[in-house]
Order: structure tokens, then C-alpha cells, then sequence
């Protein structure tokens, strides 16, 4: 099982290049960004939610400056608010990305939850679950035609040609970020290769996810699933080895430079 971390990359902490640069050399498999563009100050959704979601970098443009400055280590949108971009750009971006890290992109993927910042960008909360399939679905055949066209309900695409493709063949994993529900298996199960299952009972998730791709006729080792945020124990980590997770990716907390150091170093005992 690999070991990856993700953090807040913002203004006021280790820079992008030092972050991954850091990261690397402590060995850890991966590294990945959040993203929000902005938090609207009523913060009507949730009104106690910490400075560094409104100080974070550009994830796209952070990870742009760890692929230049590193060789090995994979660079995760940890999640992309898909619904909230211009998907014809986005996939330009990513598949950019893909190409100038020599193919080392996960391309997480979430639904987003701040009503008020999806309104700000001109999404309606009680679609984006579609658009977001349609989105993708979209950028997917960007990264995969040479002459891309795209019809759905919500999104279309007249044939066109985009460059670079990826690297990765024949795209980045699509890794959905997403909590147990419905809604959220059928996405899964449409166009992510990957799970980030978002929830605080993994191991009832987990299940869950078998039960259904029994349900569906899918092979759950199709998929990659990766576990955030699980607890700093040795016994917990090898419990997920045990059950052939893919990753476990831990979080580092938004501090100075030496405390986001300090912490690496501490995760860096389970690799």
C-alpha cells in the first residue's frame, strides 16, 4: 500500500516547490491539492470554516510548479470541483499537467458542497451531479479522440481538436471523492477508475462498496481506493494493507513551514 498526503496548499505555508520537493525526498507516493476558488463571506453553509480555505493556491498551477521541480512523486487535484469549470479548459489543464510531470497526474474528482460558491460560478447545486458526469465524460473524450465530439443532456461538444493528449493511456485515473449514497455509486461506477470514500466509518464504506459492485456485476478491483485521513496508528494502516487498499493518504495540517515539515516526518513513519 502506498502512502500519500494531501494539505492546503496556501500563501502563508511551505511554498509549492518546497512542499513537493519535501515530499518527495520523505518518500511519500503522492501528493494532492484541494481547491476552492473562493468562499463567499456570508459562509451560510458552513460559517466556522478555517482561513486556509480561502488562502489556498491555484491547485493546477501548484502542482504545475511540483512537476517541474520533482521526477517521481504523483500529483493529485485532491478534489477538482469539476462543476464549478469550463471543462474544455480543464481538460487541456490536466492533460498539460499529465504531460510536463511525465505522466504522474491523479485527477481527483468531487461534487463540491458550497452552495454559495457553486452559485458564484454559475452552477446549480441540484444538478451538478450530472453536469459534473457530463463534464467529465467531455474532458474524456478530449484526452481520448483525435477529433472530439461530445452530446449529452446538459453539455455538448462540436468535433474538435485539442492537444496535448496525456500521457498516462489512455487518461489520468479519475478518482472520485465521494461519500456512500446512491447518486454517488452510480457516478463511481459511470467514470471514475478510483474512490476516495468520504466518510468517518471506512470499514462500513468499504463494505457498502463491495456489496454494491456484487450488486452491479462490476469487479471491485477495477477501481483503486484510496483512504483519507485515517488514524495515525500502526495497527489501523495494516489493517487497510490486509485489505488491499490501494493508498492511504494523510493529512498535513496549514502551519508554518517547520510544523508542515514536522508532520511529514511523522507520517513518513508508516511508509
Amino acid at each position: 500500500m502506498d502512502i500519500g498526503i494531501f494539505i492546503f496548499a496556501t500563501d502563508t505555508t511551505l511554498q509549492p516547490i518546497a512542499l513537493g520537493r519535501a515530499a518527495e525526498a520523505r518518500g511519500f507516493e503522492s501528493i494532492w491539492l484541494p481547491e476552492h476558488s473562493h468562499i463567499p463571506s456570508s459562509l451560510a453553509s458552513n460559517p466556522r470554516l478555517p482561513e486556509f480555505y480561502w488562502h489556498s493556491h491555484d491547485a493546477i498551477v501548484a502542482l504545475a510548479a511540483m512537476a517541474a521541480t520533482t521526477e517521481h512523486i504523483r500529483l493529485g487535484t485532491g478534489i477538482t470541483l469539476v462543476a464549478q469549470h469550463d471543462p474544455i479548459w480543464l481538460a487541456k489543464q490536466i492533460a498539460s499537467l499529465d504531460v510536463l510531470s511525465g505522466g504522474r497526474v491523479e485527477f481527483g474528482v468531487g461534487f463540491g458542497w458550497n452552495r454559495e460558491e457553486m452559485a458564484h460560478h454559475g452552477v446549480d447545486p441540484r444538478t451538478r451531479r450530472r453536469l459534473v458526469a457530463e463534464k467529465v465524460h467531455l474532458m474524456r473524450a478530449l484526452w481520448t479522440q483525435d477529433e472530439a465530439s461530445y452530446e449529452g443532456e446538459m453539455l455538448a461538444l462540436e468535433p474538435s481538436w485539442s492537444w496535448p493528449k496525456p500521457v498516462q493511456d489512455p487518461h489520468p485515473p479519475i478518482v472520485l471523492g465521494a461519500a456512500v449514497g446512491p447518486k454517488n455509486f452510480d457516478a463511481l461506477f459511470d467514470f471514475a477508475t478510483g474512490w476516495i470514500p468520504f466518510g468517518r466509518t471506512f470499514d462500513q464504506d468499504y463494505e457498502a462498496f463491495l456489496r454494491e459492485c456484487d450488486t452491479r456485476g462490476e469487479d471491485p478491483d477495477r477501481f483503486e481506493v484510496s483512504v483519507w485521513a485515517p488514524d495515525r496508528d500502526p495497527a489501523t494502516i495494516e489493517a487497510l494493507r490486509e485489505r488491499g487498499i490501494r493508498r492511504a493518504v494523510f493529512r498535513i495540517p496549514s502551519g508554518t513551514p517547520d510544523e508542515v515539515l514536522a508532520e511529514m516526518d511523522a507520517v513518513a513513519a508508516f511508509l
